[in-house]
């Protein structure tokens, strides 16, 4: 099952980029998180982890898989037998950058947990984006 949501955000692609990369700072910007704790140091990059705490949800560890600077960030969790993958892809320029988030779940329970939140999973991707149009854009 695969949810995305996306927008043009009025900031050059490096400022978003900059905003998605730093995870331990998304709870200021977007009320779908409430606390994220780097398990690593230094920049992101694939393998890094972090602790996700998320409104009505256990805490889940996000580890990345994939990172293309100022292009991609994926990174993906196992909750109840369901792997939920995330993705940040990025497309613009100094002007402008087109954001799309992604939520894909698989797995033998994907269907139904798709099925029980799938529009909450919508709503959160709209959100996030929203969040971090606002952040770009903010002087």
């Amino acid at each position: 099952m695969r949810w995305e949501n996306t927008v043009t955000i009025d900031a050059p692609t490096n400022r978003v980029w900059e905003l998605t990369t730093d995870v331990e700072n998304l709870p200021s910007i977007t009320p779908t998180m409430r606390r994220v704790v780097r398990l690593d140091d230094g920049p992101l990059h694939e393998g890094s982890q972090a602790k996700i705490w998320q409104p009505a949800q256990s805490p889940a560890i996000w580890t990345v898989t994939r990172l293309e600077p100022a292009r991609e960030f994926t990174w993906q969790t196992r909750r109840l037998g369901v792997t939920m993958t995330g993705r940040h892809l990025l497309d613009g320029d100094d002007v402008s950058c087109r954001n799309t988030l992604v939520l894909e779940l698989s797995g033998p329970g994907a269907k139904l947990l798709g099925a029980l939140l799938g529009k909450t999973f919508a709503k959160a991707l709209a959100t996030e984006n929203a969040g971090l149009q606002r952040a770009a854009t903010a002087p």
